[in-house]
């Protein structure tokens, strides 16, 4: 699979998911610090990667539908900081990548993981 971190998410990651055996790149390497989410949200479609991110506005299924993406994995600790927030998605992460998670839209919570997929028309 392939994965973009938003800008929120600890770079470190990108190293993480390489290592399990998948391609990522960041928002930060695309120079894309600051941009819109909707910029965002379609440099992730356009290079057909599935976007990683602590942000419920790009999760948000009223302006991002799941049909719009490649799917959005947003992360929901109950813990702030860079480094708890590391470490609440590294938990996580192995346990993640055995997933469908292309198209969907991927809430991962500390008890739980839900998940959105598009409609079939």
């Amino acid at each position: 699979m392939r994965f973009k971190l938003d800008e929120n998410l600890p770079h470190e990651l990108a190293d993480d998911i390489v290592r399990l055996g998948h391609e990522a790149d960041t928002v930060h390497g695309e120079g894309l610090i600051g941009a819109e989410d909707a910029v965002v949200v379609q440099a992730a479609r356009a290079s057909v990667r599935i976007l990683m991110t602590l942000d419920k506005g790009i999760a948000s299924l009223l302006q991002y539908p799941v049909y719009e993406h490649g799917g959005v994995i947003l992360f929901r600790p109950d813990v702030s900081g860079r480094r708890a927030v590391l470490s609440f998605v590294r938990e996580r992460l192995e346990n993640l990548m055995g997933m469908e998670l292309a198209g969907r839209l991927t809430v991962v919570g500390p008890t739980r993981i839900r998940v959105r997929k598009r409609e079939s028309s």
